[in-house]
């Protein structure tokens, strides 16, 4: 189980990392994307910052293994609303199809994204999963001292 947890924990950090750095790596051009967004400009200038930020933050939540299900849990949520947003692309929901993918991402197209993305949900539940199990055989292992 520990095994799964790691495997989990190094993907979603690779892939986050290379999100995060990559948009500030590429700020300018990352800043005219998020204004190329369907949100206002105030929100996209706050997202341009916040966006990477938090990429990077989720990606150090999930080396330690004190913060990891924090990571696994983040990892999550903003999956979730990433997904969100692109399966309303996808559908056609909004006026224009604005994007804002790190690199290699960008040649994937709506489809492939969502995918990817539900793919990573699915990574993140089952890191998550598996460290609740090996918190649970650990404190079974080590029990409390009176």
């Amino acid at each position: 189980m520990k095994l799964i947890s790691q495997i989990a924990a190094i993907s979603l950090i690779l892939v986050w990392t290379y999100t995060g750095f990559d948009k500030l790596l590429q700020f300018e051009e990352s800043r005219k994307a998020f204004h190329n967004q369907t949100f206002s400009a105030e929100l996209a200038e706050i997202l341009a910052y916040l966006v990477p930020l938090t990429e990077l933050i989720i990606a150090v939540l999930l080396l330690f293994h004190i913060t990891r299900w924090w990571g696994f849990l983040s990892s999550i949520l903003v999956l979730a609303v990433f997904t969100t947003y692109v399966g309303l692309i996808w559908t056609g929901a909004f006026p224009r199809v604005p994007c804002n993918c790190a690199g290699i991402l960008e040649s994937l197209g709506w489809t492939g994204h969502f995918i990817l993305n539900l793919g990573l949900i699915a990574l993140a539940i089952i890191g998550l999963k598996t460290t609740i199990s090996n918190k649970k055989v650990t404190d079974q292992h080590n029990p409390k001292k009176n």
